[in-house]
């Protein structure tokens, strides 16, 4: 089937039986890109039919799909002109892991983080409106993704705007609602009928909507909705909810979105899929295989595991929580990835998951700092920039001392640019009263965070990558400190990047040049005193960093230097420009970057030769 699709079209032409061999021909797909490449498998094998469903209703180049998380995009892919470049999924200049416009028209917009579907298509239909176009729109949001508060600002304001909007509600773990027994699915298969549906098309024609007696019905329709459907939140907020339905099922999946369609108002289609379909590991442990390296398709079974920075993390805080019962673990629906999940089990009633919310996890943090006890919130960089205000307002403002454990830091790598986490150094740098910290080994990290929650005051943030440590295994706290001398050029670097700055000088001590490395532990409130000593010795200053350039160490040391009116005779920063890289593995990017140790020995020569002598 996949070998004959080559356009919407023929996807029309096929019959419901080539559609349920068309599904299983995706999910084998699936299963062997996947493995091969890594990526986000059981979400996507969950979502097979509903996309075959939705893009057999909806013209998806012309009408917008939206898909949130994102993650859940890989059949959509493949029905919309990726089929061939599949196989390079999040693979260095191939395609990415979620919707990009720039792929594809049937990519409706940019989706990594959670929660804002309902709100980007609610902003759409009001385009539509305004600009007197026609075309569908349809939010596809998770029941996790629905854990987040922006998406009830959404649907809020989806409900009062009566825009012709569709929300499929993916419900792959539990039923929003209660079960109120069999009437359930009575009344949802008489709501889904034809029939029902054109009696209440041919209703509001002939009444007509303005008049009063469509809005005498209108009440009394809705005290009769509110009876027998007590506890329907989705109702209660002025959605017409539909369902819920099977979401393996294609052709009632097509026919509840056409009628979900043809309502011309904001619609609610509640779909229950089952995370993991049709892979039995995937199925058995949805969680382990929601995103996964590269495993053998046999088994399940990871083809590399090694200890990385947030194991290591997770491992040390279990140990410090076990002798102070005031330490609490927070987590944004990232137990397992922030290394949370053996705290989990031996702590249960000091661990906490919030779902996708962490602004809610920062404020909730700031209110267990105040009254004794000692948070620390566990979260993904990129996921934190949507902390900003509660990190301003509810914990700097009152000097609360609460530990931020920041996972992914730097170049992430094959999630793209939705997730590499190169703009937390900036913010954080802002947030009055903030430490934050850099450490370069599994050493450095467990010290630090025992520093973190014992000797250091107010907020503390703690940045480290994804992944495990490099051959630098030392541990030195201090702010800075000087790891290897020389007195031609100074090398500066924070976190693992230390590893490739000292190899860097490896490189160049080889061909007769002398490095001075300088590692920076603390990088704010930053401390300059040995590395500006440095400078004045050497005279030559190069930065390495896997951050944005805009608030980058670099910035603040050259500031730095100038006020203490140190001369250089060249400098220049090598960080990420403004921040946005495509995906690709760390190593790709790296070097591409010029932040390999090959890249920052050419910077150095081409530094020390003067054809470089501004900063970059």
């Amino acid at each position: 089937m996949l070998d004959e699709l080559h356009s919407r079209e023929d996807l029309l032409k096929l019959n419901y039986p080539q559609l349920d061999e068309l599904s299983r021909e995706i999910r084998c797909l699936l299963v062997d890109t996947i493995s091969k490449t890594g990526g986000h498998l059981a979400s996507n094998l969950g979502t097979v039919e509903l996309s075959i469903a939705l893009n057999r209703v909806y013209n998806a180049s012309q009408d917008r799909i939206l898909f949130d998380v994102g993650h859940q995009c890989y059949t959509h892919k493949i029905l919309n002109g990726r089929l061939e470049q599949f196989h390079t999924l999040r693979q260095f200049g191939g395609i990415s892991g979620f919707p990009k416009p720039y792929e594809s028209d049937a990519d409706a917009f940019i989706a990594g983080h959670a929660s804002d579907s309902v709100s980007v298509a609610l902003g759409m239909a009001k385009a539509r409106t305004l600009l007197h176009q026609d075309y569908d729109i349809c939010a596809v949001i998770g029941d996790g993704a629905l854990t987040g508060g922006l998406a009830y600002e959404g649907i809020e304001n989806v409900a009062a705007s009566m825009e012709p909007i569709v929300i499929i509600l993916n419900d792959n773990a539990m039923s929003i609602n209660g079960n109120v027994g069999g009437m359930t699915k009575v009344l949802s298969r008489m709501r889904l009928s034809e029939g029902y549906a054109g009696f209440k098309k041919r209703y509001r024609a002939v009444v007509g909507i303005d008049s009063d007696l469509y809005r005498f019905g209108h009440r009394v329709k809705e005290e009769v909705k509110k009876k027998l459907f007590a506890g329907n939140m989705f109702s209660a907020l002025g959605l017409n909810y539909l369902g819920p339905i099977d979401g393996h099922d294609i052709r009632e999946l097509e026919s509840a979105i056409r009628l979900a369609k043809s309502l011309r108002m904001p619609v609610l289609l509640h779909v229950v899929t089952v995370k993991g379909k049709g892979c039995q590991y995937a199925e058995a442990h949805p969680d382990i295989y929601h995103g996964i390296g590269p495993f053998n398709k046999v088994n399940g079974k990871p083809l590399s595991q090694s200890e990385g920075f947030g194991d290591c993390m997770g491992k040390e805080l279990c140990a410090l929580a076990s002798r102070d019962e005031r330490i609490t673990a927070i987590t944004a629906a990232m137990s397992d990835g922030t290394g949370l999940f053996e705290f989990s089990q031996h702590f249960p009633n000091r661990f906490f998951d919030v779902g996708i919310a962490e602004g809610h996890a920062v404020s909730m943090a700031a209110g267990m700092a105040k009254q004794g006890l000692l948070p620390v919130f566990a979260v993904y960089s990129s996921f934190l920039q949507r902390a900003y205000d509660m990190l301003l307002h509810d914990v700097s403002l009152q000097k609360l001392h609460v530990v931020f454990c920041v996972d992914r830091a730097g170049i992430v790598g094959n999630d793209g640019e939705t997730h590499n986490g190169v703009f937390d150094l900036a913010f954080l740098s802002t947030v009055p009263g903030m430490t934050v910290l850099c450490p370069a080994s599994f050493a450095e990290l467990r010290a630090m965070l025992s520093m973190a929650l014992y000797e250091l005051e107010g907020p503390v943030a703690i940045r480290y990558p994804r992944g495990g440590e490099g051959l630098y295994t030392a541990s030195n706290t201090a702010p800075e400190s000087i790891v290897r001398e020389g007195d031609t050029l100074t090398i500066a670097a924070y976190g693992t990047m230390i590893n490739e700055a000292l190899a860097a000088a490896d490189l160049l001590a080889a061909e007769g040049i002398s490095c001075e490395v300088v590692k920076i532990s603390r990088a704010s409130p930053l401390k300059t005193d040995l590395l500006l000593a440095s400078l004045q010795k050497t005279g030559w200053f190069l930065m390495a960093e896997s951050v944005c350039a805009p608030g980058c160490l670099g910035e603040k040391i050259l500031a730095n230097a100038q006020k203490k009116q140190i001369s250089l005779k060249g400098s220049r920063l090598l960080n990420l420009g403004e921040g946005i890289l495509p995906q690709g593995s760390v190593k790709d990017l790296m070097r591409t970057c010029g932040l390999d140790v090959a890249g920052i020995a050419r910077s150095a020569k081409e530094l020390l030769s003067g054809r470089s002598k501004t900063h970059e």
